[in-house]
C-alpha cells in the first residue's frame, strides 16, 4: 500500500524568532538553517526580506542545499499595483525558492488590520500569488486566523482559501493564529475546506500552542485531509509557542495510526538523531533542554520506581512507548529513595561500574543513597555525584587533591568615587601531593568567587580543567526560614560537549555550593582519565 507524503515545513527562523528573549544574529541563522536542512525538513522559512537587517542579509544567498527555501512577507497594499508594491519586490528579489505570503482571513481583522473592504482583500491575495509565480517562485499563502475567521463567517474564509487556489498557490495554509481551536474543530472545519473545493493536497495547518495542542491539532489537521505541517525546534514561538515539530516528526514516524498511512523526508537514520538535533538547538540558544520533553528529553526514557526498572529490566516495552534508540534517546533508571536493587544495578551497569560479588558494598550504597536523599540530596538529578559516591563505596576513586580549607567573604561598600558595590573573595586552601597551594580569587557573587579560587592552582592537574565551564547553577530551599536546609545542584560541561550534574546540600550555601564544585571538578579529572563519565560522553 503507497502511504501518501506528509510536507514538513520549519518556521523556526521566521515564527520562532517571535519568541521573548530570542534574537538571531545572522550568524544563527545559517547555522540552524544548517541544522535544518541536512536533517531533512521540506521547507526551511528563514524570514521576512526588506523587514529588518538581517532577514535582508540573510536572503541575500540560497542558505540550503536540499530544503526549498522561503521568505515570508504580505501580500501587496490595497490600492498599489503588485509591480509597485515594494515589500513584494524585495520578496520576489530575494534569493528564495519560495514565496509564503500571509494574508488575512478573517473578516474582522481585513476591516480592522487592514482598513480595506474584503474584495480589495481577495484582490490582493490573488494579485501577490500571480506575481510570484511569474517570477518562478513557488507559492504558499498562509490564511491567518483562519479557524476564528471561519467560525465567525464562513464563506469569506473559505473565499479567501479558494482565492489563493484558484491564483495558483501550492500550498493553502490554515492558521490557528490565536492558538485557541480545538482538535474536534480543526478536523470540522478542515474537512469543509476540502468539500468546498481546495484539495487536502495543497492544505498545511499552522498552529499555535495557546491551549498545550498544537500538536494534537496539527495532527487532527492530517487525519482530517491536510498534507504540509508547520511547526518549529522545540516548539518555540511567540505567546506559548508554536507545534513542536521535534515531537510531531516521531509521531508520524514511530506510531501505527500515522506511520502506516503516511511517509516524510526524514529516513531513519535522520530521525535517530532528533534529540541531538532538539539539543543543538538549544546550545545555541543557550538556555538548558526541557528535561521532560517527549521523545527526546533526558527524562523522556527515565523510571524512578524499583517495581518499574524491575520490569524494565526484563522487557522495555512494559513501560515504554517507542525505543528510546529510535529518536537518538537512551533509557535512564535513576537512583532516588523510591528505587529498589534493580535501579541500582541496572544504573551501575549503564556506567560501566562493575557490581563486587558477595559482600554488602551494593547493600552499603542503597542504605547511604536513601539515607542521603533523605537528608535532601537528589541523586536522581545529580549523575556526576552519584557515579563518584558510587565508586567510591563499591571500589575506588583517586585522591587527585584535598581542600584543607576555605573561606569566603562578601563586602559591601562605597567605592571612591561614591558608587555602592558588593565585592566577593573567596580563599582555599588545596594539598596536591602533599604541597598545600593557598588560592585567592574575587568573583560575581560569593559562589563564583570560590568556583575561580578553587579552579586557581591545582598544580600537575591544572591543565586537565582549562575546558570545564559551569553552565547552570539551581538553588532548593528544603524547608522554611533563614536558616533552612539549602540544595545546590550544578551543571557542567567540558570541550567534549559532554555535560553532568552534581550535588550538595547543606543549611550553608556556600558550603553546599562548594560541595558541588568539588564533585565537579573531580569528576572532570575522572572523565579524563577513562575512570567515569560513560554516560555523559554519550
Amino acid at each position: 500500500m503507497t502511504r501518501e507524503r506528509i510536507h514538513l515545513f520549519d518556521t523556526t527562523l521566521r515564527d520562532g524568532q517571535q519568541t521573548p528573549g530570542i534574537d538571531f544574529s545572522v550568524e544563527d541563522k545559517i547555522a540552524i538553517a544548517k541544522l535544518l536542512d541536512e536533517f531533512g525538513m521540506d521547507y526551511v522559512e528563514g524570514g521576512y526580506p526588506g523587514a529588518n537587517p538581517t532577514d535582508t542579509a540573510f536572503f541575500a544567498e540560497k542558505r540550503t542545499q536540499s530544503a526549498k527555501f522561503v521568505a515570508f512577507g504580505m501580500t501587496k497594499r490595497a490600492g498599489v499595483s503588485a509591480s509597485n508594491d515594494p515589500g513584494l519586490a524585495a520578496l520576489v528579489q530575494s534569493k528564495s525558492d519560495v514565496i509564503c505570503f500571509v494574508a488575512k482571513s478573517w473578516d474582522y481583522h481585513v476591516r480592522v488590520a487592514l482598513g480595506c473592504t474584503n474584495e480589495e482583500n481577495l484582490d490582493s491575495i490573488k494579485a501577490s500569488v500571480e506575481a510570484a509565480i511569474a517570477a518562478g517562485k513557488e507559492t504558499l499563502v498562509d490564511c491567518e486566523h483562519f479557524f476564528d475567521g471561519f467560525k465567525a463567517n464562513p464563506d469569506y474564509a473559505l473565499a479567501c482559501a479558494r482565492t489563493a487556489f484558484e491564483a495558483g498557490a501550492r500550498w493553502v495554509v490554515l492558521c490557528d493564529t490565536n492558538g485557541g481551536t480545538q482538535p474536534l474543530e480543526v478536523r470540522d472545519i478542515v474537512a469543509k475546506v476540502i468539500a468546498a473545493g481546495v484539495p487536502g493536497e495543497n492544505l498545511g495547518i499552522h498552529a499555535h500552542d495557546d491551549t498545550g495542542q498544537a500538536v494534537a491539532n496539527s495532527l487532527a489537521a492530517v487525519e482530517a485531509g491536510v498534507r504540509q505541517i508547520q511547526g518549529t525546534l522545540n516548539g518555540i514561538g511567540e505567546r506559548c509557542g508554536n507545534a513542536n515539530l521535534i515531537s510531531i516528526i516521531p509521531t508520524l514516524a514511530l506510531k501505527p495510526a500515522f506511520s502506516e498511512r503516511f511517509e516524510t523526508g526524514i529516513s531513519t537514520e535522520a530521525l535517530a538523531g532528533i534529540s541531538r538535533l532538539s539539543r543543538a538547538f538549544d546550545e545555541l540558544l543557550n538556555r538548558a533542554p526541557e528535561a521532560q520533553a517527549p521523545y527526546v528529553g533526558m527524562s523522556a526514557f527515565a523510571t524512578k520506581a524499583g517495581i518499574h526498572a524491575s520490569a524494565l529490566a526484563k522487557d522495555p516495552a512494559t513501560y515504554e512507548h517507542v525505543p528510546p534508540e529510535a529518536v537518538g534517546n537512551r533509557r535512564k533508571v535513576m537512583v532516588s529513595d523510591q528505587g529498589g536493587k534493580a535501579n541500582f544495578v541496572a544504573e551501575l551497569k549503564r556506567r560501566g561500574i562493575e557490581v563486587p560479588q558477595g559482600g554488602d558494598r551494593l547493600d552499603a550504597l542503597i542504605s547511604v543513597v536513601k539515607a542521603r536523599e533523605a537528608e535532601g540530596y537528589a541523586y536522581e538529578g545529580a549523575d556526576a555525584s552519584f557515579e563518584l559516591l558510587a565508586r567510591k563505596m563499591l571500589h575506588t576513586v583517586p585522591e587527585f587533591f584535598r581542600v584543607t580549607s576555605f573561606r569566603c567573604m562578601v563586602e559591601r561598600r562605597f567605592d571612591a568615587i561614591g558608587q555602592l558595590k558588593t565585592v566577593s573573595e573567596a580563599i582555599v586552601k588545596v594539598l596536591v601531593d602533599g604541597e598545600e597551594k593557598m588560592s585567592v580569587a574575587e568573583g560575581h557573587g560569593p559562589v563564583n568567587a570560590l568556583d575561580l579560587a578553587l579552579r586557581k592552582d591545582l598544580g600537575k592537574f591544572q591543565h586537565e580543567i582549562g575546558d570545564l565551564e559551569l553552565v547552570d547553577y539551581k538553588v532548593r530551599i528544603l524547608n522554611g526560614g533563614t536558616e533552612a536546609i539549602t540544595r545546590v545542584l550544578i551543571e557542567s560541561r567540558d570541550a567534549t560537549g559532554a555535560r553532568w550534574w552534581t550535588v550538595g546540600v547543606s543549611d550553608n550555601i556556600i558550603d553546599a555550593s562548594f560541595q558541588a564544585l568539588m564533585d565537579s571538578i573531580v569528576f572532570k579529572l575522572m572523565k579524563n582519565r577513562e575512570m567515569a563519565g560513560l554516560v555523559a560522553a554519550e
